[in-house]
């Protein structure tokens, strides 16, 4: 798509080129033959000149019109942070098919986190003028698709074993900030998160499913959309909604913030949860190291514990405390890993 000045340049050079060739190949007129209409050829010249420049202002304006909707401002100002976003270790590790279950696991804990706030946020604002136009909650909403796949992994009480880095609560505390106060920049976060898990959902949920060997679907309703027929006409008729939303010149530039703000959270998730698993696959290493050489010292002082048999079944206060230290025992060795 080219630029306003830039379309206008070509057009200008098209106008010059075809006006010079047209008078070269015109035949030399003698000056009686030049003088004989010289207002029925000056009102056709003019009103030539005057269709061009309405088609090229039409033309301008078309283009001006493209490059002012919120949805191309919103690509344009994220392009940088949508390719670190991609080249993140996390993401890489995704798109190679390198995926581990205790990865997808954290990621669909920070993914509800991140997706319980946003959908709290818009319903409580559906009905705003920035926000009700890009509200499709029967078709986009992920909160439900996480708890699936969550309880898939983690059983009935999957929420007492939620997992999530600082940056997530961060990413969370931002959507319900603005909820609050700006509730014109939610498109700017619907838009990234939804349009972003629409456009790669089946890929990415492919590449999971044969990483980590799921069948059935199981654990991958997050990447699912049965609402959505057709992503590809969802997502034009989603940006043309956003690109009916009337905001101030002020609101616009601060939605446009709040994209690559949106972009910056995501960045800061995945590397957090990087950090995450790397501090504990290095925890689980080292216990793994120090488990072949360690010939369990702790457990000498319980065997030393033990008391004669004619002792220990002559009392059986005697046996708990028997029992006591054992416990201990094993716990400070359990302790020294």
């Amino acid at each position: 798509m080219l630029h306003p000045v830039s379309a206008l340049l070509v057009f200008s050079q098209e106008d010059l080129r075809s006006e010079s060739d047209t008078e070269t190949e015109k035949p030399l007129r003698s000056h009686s033959e030049a003088t004989q209409k010289p207002t029925q050829v000056t009102a056709v010249a003019i009103s030539t000149r005057k269709m061009e420049a309405d088609k090229k202002n039409t033309q301008a304006e078309k283009i001006q019109t493209t490059d002012c909707d919120l949805s191309e401002q919103i690509k344009a100002v994220t392009k940088e942070s949508h390719v670190r976003a991609e080249n993140t270790q996390l993401m890489l590790a995704f798109q190679r098919g390198q995926i581990t279950l205790p990865q997808y696991k954290l990621l669909l804990c920070s993914l509800y986190k991140i997706y319980e706030a946003l959908e709290e946020e818009l319903e409580r604002n559906c009905s705003h003028e920035a926000v009700a136009p890009i509200y499709f909650p029967l078709e986009l909403a992920r909160l439900e698709t996480l708890k699936k796949d969550l309880e898939h992994f983690y059983g009935q009480n999957w929420k007492e074993h939620l997992v999530v880095p600082a940056a997530t609560l961060r990413y969370a505390q931002r959507l319900r900030e603005i909820g609050r106060r700006h509730p014109e920049y939610l498109v700017a976060h619907a838009y990234t998160r939804y349009l972003g898990d629409l456009s790669g959902g089946q890929v990415l949920g492919r590449i999971t499913q044969k990483s980590l060997g799921l069948k059935n679907g199981e654990g991958l309703a997050f990447f699912s959309f049965p609402a959505v027929s057709s992503p590809n006409l969802f997502k034009q008729l989603y940006r043309s909604r956003m690109n009916s939303i009337e905001l101030t010149k002020e609101q616009r530039e601060g939605a446009l913030k709040e994209a690559s703000r949106a972009f910056e959270l995501n960045i800061e998730v995945f590397d957090d949860l990087q950090n995450l698993l790397s501090i504990s696959e290095n925890n689980e290493l080292r216990q793994r190291v120090k488990a072949p050489s360690q010939k369990t010292p702790e457990a000498k002082p319980a065997q030393s514990l033990v008391l004669p048999s004619h002792l220990a079944s002559s009392s059986q206060l005697l046996r708990m405390l028997l029992g006591v230290c054992v416990a201990l025992a094993v716990g400070m060795g359990i302790y020294a890993f």
